[in-house]
């Protein structure tokens, strides 16, 4: 059954303005768990009315254009992704144009794009971005608008870093930021 999502009905009258959003799901084909296929997933935005969906790499990355607010943008998805693996799943929307800001406001713009991630939450921030860090050696942290910006300096993988708003988030390298910017503003 397709359910399609328009704001206000003004789509059926041909008048509604369409909006590029970014979906990215939390705990997606990491260390085998949650395992979504983006065949899967890119169905289930089509399902319930989604245009011009398209997906980027295996972590649970999403493109579209909906004339729904992004509330029920999230509701709807979140729904197909509880159907699909039996438990609640995170997501976290943002607009075409809320993922270029964000690549704008990228506090460190010269490092490399793996060495940054951007922690996309959709809870209260931190009003000190540091409370309650641990593990902190070289890393630097920085308050955005609805995210954390994280720069590794000597990477991930030895790092012991934790951040307690990542339990309510999910985080993307600035690369993928940067590739979701350019694919949201091409269906924007």
């Amino acid at each position: 059954m397709q359910v399609t999502l328009y704001r206000d009905g003004d789509r059926k009258t041909g008048g509604a303005t369409l909006t590029g959003y970014v979906a990215l799901i939390r705990a997606v084909n990491v260390g085998g768990t949650g395992k979504l296929p983006m065949t899967v997933l890119a169905q289930m935005c089509e399902a319930v009315g989604f245009e011009k969906v398209k997906t980027y790499i295996a972590s649970g990355n999403v493109v579209f254009q909906s004339g729904a607010a992004e509330d029920q943008v999230r509701s709807a998805m979140e729904e197909q992704l509880q159907t699909y693996a039996g438990k609640s799943v995170g997501v976290f929307v943002r607009t075409a144009a809320e993922i270029a800001d964000t690549l704008a406001r990228n506090p460190f713009v010269g490092a490399p794009g793996n060495r940054v991630m951007t922690l996309f939450v959709d809870g209260p921030l931190p009003a000190d971005p540091l409370d309650s860090v641990t593990g902190i050696r070289d890393e630097q942290v920085r308050l955005g608008k609805r995210e954390l910006f994280v720069l590794y300096p000597d990477g991930m993988a030895n790092s012991r870093l934790r951040i307690p708003s990542e339990k309510h988030g999910t985080a993307r390298n600035m690369n993928t930021v940067t590739k979701l910017a350019t694919m949201a503003a091409a269906v924007a």
